[in-house]
């Protein structure tokens, strides 16, 4: 069974290449959230395997979304992305209990497929 993603971005152009690229990485997208309100429910009635997370969005930060889901599904696999490197993050990130991080410029379905699959 293929592991099914969440996507989270307020950027719809953003998604859809995410979605390309997961699918064509075999992952199946469950689906798509702008917001972390949208993202908490979404996840609690898709059960997705993993969410790719974005550590900006309008209503709140990826990471309160992040240590939200480890907290109440703590089976869900996030990988967070951002337009700023990982350097720029340093603590937050550390605390979110994220499994995995990527920078919205090198972002590429492999590597993260390879984040978001099974444990």
């Amino acid at each position: 069974m293929r592991p099914r993603v969440l996507i989270v971005d307020d950027h719809a152009g953003f998604r859809a290449l995410a979605r390309t690229s997961l699918e064509s990485e075999g992952l199946a997208v469950a689906g798509e959230a702008a917001t972390g309100r949208e993202a908490l429910a979404l996840v609690a009635a898709l059960r997705p395997d993993a969410v790719l997370l974005d550590v900006r969005l309008p209503d709140t930060d990826g990471y309160a979304v992040c240590r939200r889901i480890r907290a109440g599904w703590p089976g869900v696999r996030v990988v967070l992305c951002s337009v700023h490197p990982i350097s720029d993050h340093g603590p937050s990130y550390a605390a979110s209990g994220a499994h995995g991080f990527v920078a919205k410029h090198e972002f590429s379905g492999r590597p993260v497929a390879l984040m978001l699959g099974p444990a």
